[in-house]
């Protein structure tokens, strides 16, 4: 049986939101911050497969930073305080902002990866001399 037949799978988003185990959507998927465990503490589920390199920060950076700065420039034309006020408003808002949605958008796109089945690509023809597209 698969494991979608053995367990109540939640969405990505859900287990993105959650930070819980892509598979049974009980477990931890953190052991730190922001280091994944080695494996669900509920279903046993390897998180080897998992590997969202710099995915989370760029999205979060992406996403946090340009509602920022579009929060920064509308206050600037419509009050234009004093250039302390950005420093003490937009600074903590850049950091606590990317701070707070990175766990959930690594938990995402972990998510996503195990529903998905991604995995690294392959080449048919890597070290293969005999390789011919047009035999297929």
């Amino acid at each position: 049986m698969a494991d979608q037949d053995i367990y109540d799978s939640p969405t990505p988003i859900q287990a993105g939101l959650k930070c819980c185990c892509p598979r049974c959507g009980e477990g931890k998927l953190y052991a730190g911050f922001l280091k994944l465990a080695p494996k669900c503490d509920r279903c046993g589920l390897d998180y080897g497969f998992a590997d969202p390199a710099d995915g989370p920060a760029f999205f979060v950076m992406s996403g946090v930073g340009i509602v920022v700065t579009a929060v920064f420039a509308w206050v600037e034309i419509m009050y234009q305080p004093p250039v302390w006020v950005h420093f003490v408003t937009t600074f903590p808002a850049l950091i606590i902002g990317c701070l707070a949605t990175l766990r959930p958008v690594k938990a995402w796109l972990v998510a996503s990866q195990y529903i998905n089945k991604a995995e690294e690509g392959r080449f048919e023809s890597l070290g293969r001399h005999d390789y011919d597209p047009r035999r297929l």
